[in-house]
């Protein structure tokens, strides 16, 4: 039977938030429609009924569902109808999925299915802060076993002031977008991006976005109070007490002994007989649940770990609680590509590679926000190789798309604006071997890249991580986590910058939330290493970015004309712009406000089309002197065009220095003859005199000699008396 439709109000940020339950899909094991102002997103969560066999790892899934009508748009694919999701979508279905993975309980292996359909959009109110809400209320008032609710917000920071969900126009004027989600009592998430933002205002705006999100979370609350199903109880797949602790008590020194390096490799060597060993002692003993005792050695190898961390201050490495790996830092590691940098943490090592396109290359997005393109895009690569496995390359995942927006948004505030780099910017990081952060090693690799590339970013940005291990009111965090303890850790805080601030956060929990004391000592532990990092081992192999472009690049010019006059570049069937292009081997981009993007290996190419655009765009000055052609003959003078689209005509007195009878006794059709501009006539007309540049050079140089700039003439011989008595 179906539940009964009930409806909650509240307020977030001055703007309604609404929640119906009891209306739709009502066979989920929970769901409601959330709308925020007029965002509207429909939230469900259904759980299996059974374990799933086979797994060590709890199978839920969390999806982003964008529809394209939530925004009035037709899906431009050919089917018209959305396909993958897109790279935004994938970004929101993590973000969701981080605050609330940690609050299921840690042996479940049933399978979740959270899906969050985005059905109308109200640019003032982002649809996945509405989502996370609406998903954390479709899982508390369902029977899955789920130890929420949390709510989540964004904050922002406009004219020195924090504003929780910023509208649109806010947004374009915040310093920083953060989204922070929390639980009743701890922050559960933190994802941001920020224009170089110091500690201390990071930190004052994740506090303030954490009280907030306290209100949103009564307001859950008092729902699951009034309509929650009863929680049920699921299998759990965790190995007996009683099998762990003999597995502990056979191999637990022999372990030690095979974690105590600083090399995965060796690491990995020496537990390969360990697990021999173990299965050979206790395949008898428990033969329906030899798959437990995998779990029972992965549960040793984190006690461990989490031992030497808590009571010793060791770990695994030998290294210092605050102590990097060794760092190394190399540019231009590949011969014919724009820009390439190499940056190698420990066992963790990245390469990313910088190329430099047009305007026109920028990534078009179809999509339910309003942007529409970017001209910087950032790609990952983390394939099997760089983990000594050998799994089959099946394009970017959730985990890839991640890490490259991560090292996106590190790197945005200190990209050059289009007008002070006219520029499509791709970086593409491939991770050459892993074994911790290898995000933060691809935005540290990306700075290397970008200033080899002679890219003008306005300060170096480096990143790294922070790690946890805590036992109930005891904590201690680690900078620099390698593998290890990042999986039998609690959490993998990841900080990038400058030396004068934070330019992105991402950070993965494994426990409920952290304190506010935990955020202070991780951020200000980051900000001392990504300085250290810096100042002993990036600036000392690039201090800046390099003068000059590669040779390989394309050379780039711009300009910014009438928007009325794009039509007389372009010509009748982009037939103007076609030629210049041919002409002087560039490509050329203009946009709806009138600035034109001129690209060409060849830059005295790129620098004659931009001439030739120049020219036709504005009324040539009087006295300059150009090259054209002859396009046409009549008997009292010819035509020349002196840039495609701008003819104008040589009378038959000024074709020559001496006394012309005939045109065609000094020009035919597709000559190339140099011209000056005279004024115009009483229509307007564009009139040209040869006789006028020829003086105007002296010595009549030859033709072919001239290049194509216009140039002023020493003396003026267009004007006054003294041309009529030469006419």
């Amino acid at each position: 039977m179906f539940n009964e439709f009930r409806k909650f109000e509240t307020t977030l940020a001055g703007r309604p938030l609404v929640v119906e339950t009891g209306k739709m899909a009502q066979f989920a094991g929970g769901s409601c429609l959330i709308r925020y102002g007029e965002t509207e997103v429909l939230c469900t969560a259904t759980m299996a009924d059974k374990p799933r066999e086979g797994v060590d790892f709890f199978p839920m899934s969390v999806d982003f569902e964008e529809k394209l009508y939530s925004v009035g748009k037709i899906p431009g694919s050919f089917q018209r109808r959305e396909g993958k999701a897109s790279e935004k979508a994938t970004l929101c279905s993590r973000v969701i999925d981080r605050p609330v993975r940690p609050l299921f309980p840690k042996d479940m292996r049933n399978d979740v299915g959270v899906v969050a359909t985005v059905m109308s959009v109200d640019p003032d109110c982002l649809p996945e802060i509405t989502a996370m809400i609406g998903v954390s209320i479709a899982l508390s008032i369902s029977a899955i076993p789920w130890a929420g609710p949390i709510s989540g917000v964004s904050v922002g920071l406009v004219d020195g002031e924090f504003v929780i969900n910023p509208t649109a126009e806010q947004r374009e004027r915040s310093e920083m977008a953060a989204t922070v989600a929390s639980t009743a009592d701890l922050v559960a998430m933190i994802e941001a991006g920020a224009n170089e933002v110091p500690n201390d205002v990071m930190y004052d705006a994740i506090m303030f976005a954490h009280a907030e999100n306290q209100k949103i979370v009564e307001f859950i609350k008092g729902i699951q109070a009034e309509i929650g199903k009863e929680k049920i109880e699921v299998p759990s797949m965790d190995p007996s007490h009683e099998m762990f602790e003999a597995v502990k008590e056979f191999a637990i020194e022999d372990v030690k002994v095979a974690l105590d390096t600083d090399d995965k490799r060796i690491r990995d060597e020496r537990l390969l007989p360990i697990y021999d060993a173990v299965h050979a002692k206790f395949d008898e003993v428990y033969p329906e649940e030899i798959a437990k005792i995998d779990d029972c050695m992965y549960k040793l190898q984190k006690y461990i770990v989490r031992r030497w961390l808590l009571d010793e201050g060791k770990r695994v490495d030998g290294r210092g609680i605050n102590d990097m790996r060794p760092l190394d830092a190399q540019i231009d590691l590949l011969s014919r590509v724009h820009g390439s940098g190499m940056f190698t943490r420990g066992q963790t090592q990245v390469l990313t590679v910088t190329t430099l396109g047009t305007i026109g290359e920028a990534q078009a997005l179809d999509g339910i926000d309003e942007e529409e393109s970017k001209r910087y895009i950032h790609h990952y690569n983390f394939p099997s190789y760089s983990v000594g496995e050998t799994k089959p390359s099946r394009g970017p995942g959730r985990r890839e798309i991640g890490h490259g927006a991560l090292a996106e948004r590190a790197l945005v505030p200190v990209i050059p604006s289009v007008e002070e780099f006219p520029y499509t910017i791709r970086l593409v990081s491939e991770v050459l071997s892993s074994n911790g952060s290898t995000s933060q090693a691809s935005i540290c690799g990306s700075t290397l890249s970008l200033m080899a590339a002679g890219v003008p970013i306005k300060a170096p940005v480096a990143g790294i991580s922070c790690g946890l291990v805590t036992e109930g009111d005891r904590f201690m965090t680690m900078v620099d986590i390698q593998g290890l303890e990042d999986f039998f850790g609690d959490m993998d805080f990841k900080v990038a910058g400058t030396k004068a601030g934070i330019t992105a956060i991402q950070m993965d929990l494994k426990v409920h939330g952290l304190t506010p004391a935990i955020i202070r000592e991780a951020l200000d532990k980051t900000y001392e290493a990504r300085c250290k990092i810096l100042d002993e081992v990036m600036l000392p192999c690039i201090a800046e970015p390099r003068a000059e472009l590669s040779k390989y690049a394309p050379k780039m010019l711009s300009t910014k004309i009438d928007p009325e006059k794009i039509g007389d570049v372009i010509g009748k069937q982009g037939k103007v712009i076609q030629k210049i292009c041919a002409e002087c081997n560039c490509k050329i981009d203009i946009e709806d406000d009138g600035s034109v993007f001129i690209s060409s290996t060849d830059i005295d190419g790129a620098r004659k089309a931009l001439s030739i655009v120049e020219t036709i765009v504005n009324d040539p000055e009087e006295g300059a002197i150009y090259k054209g052609v002859v396009t046409r003959l009549m008997s009292f003078g010819a035509f020349v065009e002196i840039a495609p689209g701008k003819e104008g005509m040589v009378h038959i007195s000024h074709l020559d220095v001496k006394r012309t009878e005939k045109v065609e006794d000094v020009v035919t059709v597709g000559d190339e003859i140099i011209v000056m501009v005279l004024p115009t006539d009483d229509q307007g007309r564009l009139n040209l005199s040869r006789r006028n540049a020829l003086i105007a050079v002296e010595g009549l140089i030859p033709e072919n000699e001239l290049d194509d700039t216009p140039r002023k003439p020493r003396r003026d011989f267009g004007k006054g008396p003294r041309r009529d008595k030469r006419n």
